[in-house]
């Protein structure tokens, strides 16, 4: 498996993913088409499938010209308001691009309908979470709660494989490295990951098991985050965590 992330719009990813062994390929949230579809011409992949997390605009407004230009692919989604949906996924059932194995996880919280990919190949293990869950940080909760994140962040995304790559919606990294500084300001594992996204403008992929060591809102159980919050109950930092996240400047 080989990923290709491609900077979109301002601060979007969308992703090229590729199985090699078949010379499959596939996209996640391709916003702009005109910026990713020349790499699968270029690559000669044959493109099958068309990956989306969610119904925003930023993520599924290339849909449409992508399914266009590529007729008969498989549109997975799990909301309506998604343009060109054609196979509506189930929460946790598997399905395949080429030899790759890809299980779809209900994440709500950023919306109702938010899902995040999870993409095997032997040992490799990749996470597309949309606006789920960012480098350092996660999504507005526009259609959900703290309790819904909270079981999409830690119970879902949190127990998956510590070496999974996360490949995230957007490069907020610095903004969300820069609030969980004024909530978790004494976390060694932050500062190193603050002084190495200094020196880089694109931070895909991330480590699961580093995003529990320096992400505030992977690190809801942790006493420096509830000592933060104030809240003892881990659902209620998650939602302190945004609130205050929400009106960080």
């Amino acid at each position: 498996m080989h990923v290709v992330p491609v900077p979109a719009l301002k601060d979007n990813y969308s992703y090229l993913i590729i199985d090699d062994k078949k010379n499959e390929a596939a996209l996640v949230d391709p916003v702009e088409p005109g910026k990713i579809l020349p790499l699968v011409s270029q690559g000669g992949f044959k493109l099958t499938a068309l990956l989306t997390t969610h119904h925003h605009w930023d993520h599924s407004g290339g849909n449409i010209e992508v399914v266009s230009k590529h007729p008969g692919l498989l549109v997975y989604g799990a909301d309506a308001r998604i343009p060109e949906i054609n196979y509506v996924i189930k929460d946790g059932e598997q399905f395949q691009i080429g030899s790759l194995t890809v299980t779809p996880f209900m994440t709500i919280g950023h919306t109702k309908g938010s899902v995040s990919f999870y993409v095997t190949d032997g040992d490799q293990k990749a996470l597309f979470t949309g606006d789920t869950m960012f480098i350092g940080g996660c999504g507005r909760f526009f259609e959900g709660t703290g309790e819904d994140m909270y079981h999409s962040l830690i119970e879902v995304i949190g127990s998956l494989p510590s070496d999974t790559l996360i490949y995230c919606g957007h490069e907020y990294t610095l903004q969300n490295l820069k609030f969980a500084n004024t909530v978790d300001p004494n976390n060694p594992a932050l500062h190193q990951k603050w002084a190495q996204c200094q020196q880089q403008p694109i931070n895909v992929p991330s480590i699961l098991g580093e995003e529990k060591q320096y992400n505030p809102f992977m690190r809801v159980n942790e006493p420096a985050l509830k000592a933060a919050t104030k809240k003892d109950n881990p659902v209620e930092v998650m939602q302190e965590l945004r609130n205050l996240k929400d009106n960080f400047q």
